[in-house]
């Protein structure tokens, strides 16, 4: 079967966990799923109206983490971290059923979620990848941030900055190709805070679950992880991860460049929203062929169904 072919898992795969924010123990099953499907969750605590769409246009929140939500307001969140997980290793169906409103957060990472499903493997059906390929150069800029997508041939790179005023974090910047890149380092980063802004969670009744096993704390210039880093770039690596689970809210692979400083979820959506808003800024591609070296191939495995 072609690796151009839409994927899910081959068989069901289950986790346990604490939602980083709401503290409340979580279980959460990744079912495969029909092709065509897409990325759907279902609230199994919930007996009604239970089904949320994993679609940029029903992300409800985006503060510290993506919520997506229903029309009857069934919600489910901190769903950034599996996404990643499933637009980097290729599942483009699948049916998660989650008994609680936040996915576990696990030790921070996509690292768990990316081993378990690799465990079990994909399963490739009959019907044919389709992608987004960005035509022109869409930004939003918001103040000293800006986040932009533009045009590429045939890889999704994503380039990230972040700065901070900490001195242990600083500035870093780091550039990945989601089809070409050993991604490795991006699925093992972990979220992170700084002690000082520990209250200020408290404040606003999130972090409950939060701990040294599943956060990087840095207070002044020193991790109280007793690991420290998993990798030299880990704090930018991560909102690189972030923002690869974000992007696949759009429902499809995308073909493009992004550009984002200091962003995050809010960001990302918006720009999401500013794609869709008008078809003259991409097109819908189905691809077509037996083979695909590296990345997507070239032009000749493409056909327009837009």
């Amino acid at each position: 079967m072609s690796i151009l072919t839409q994927k899910t898992l081959s068989k069901k795969i289950s986790f346990k966990g604490i939602g980083i924010h709401t503290g409340q123990e979580v279980n959460l099953t990744i079912n495969p799923a029909s092709p065509n499907s897409g990325i759907i969750f279902k609230r199994v605590d919930l007996k009604n109206n239970n089904i949320v769409h994993a679609n940029y246009l029903n992300v409800s929140n985006t503060m510290l983490c993506t919520t997506i939500s229903n029309e009857y307001g069934v919600k489910v969140s901190t769903i950034e971290h599996l996404m990643g997980a499933l637009y980097g290793v290729g599942v483009d169906n699948a049916m998660i059923e989650i008994d609680s409103q936040e996915v576990p957060i696990l030790d921070g990472s996509a690292k768990i979620f990316v081993r378990e499903i690799k465990k079990v493997g994909l399963n490739f059906s009959d019907q044919a990848i389709k992608i987004i390929k960005i035509n022109k150069e869409i930004k939003i800029n918001d103040e000293e941030k800006f986040i932009s997508l533009d045009k590429s041939n045939i890889t999704g790179d994503i380039e990230f900055e972040i700065k901070y005023n900490n001195k242990l974090i600083n500035t870093q910047k780091n550039k990945i190709s989601v089809f070409e890149t050993d991604l490795e380092d991006i699925y093992n980063s972990r979220t992170f805070c700084l002690y000082e802004d520990i209250e200020k969670l408290k404040k606003l009744d999130l972090g409950k679950g939060g701990n040294l096993d599943n956060a990087i704390v840095i207070r002044d210039n020193k991790i109280l992880n007793s690991e420290g880093l998993r990798n030299d770039l880990e704090f930018v690596n991560h909102k690189i991860l972030d923002c690869m689970g974000d992007l696949f809210l759009s429902g499809y692979k995308i073909i493009g460049s992004l550009k984002c400083s200091q962003g995050g979820h809010k960001l990302t959506n918006e720009l999401l929203r500013k794609v869709f808003s008008d078809d003259s800024n991409y097109s819908l591609i189905e691809i077509k062929g037996k083979q695909l070296p590296h990345s997507f191939a070239n032009y000749h495995a493409l056909k327009s169904i837009a």
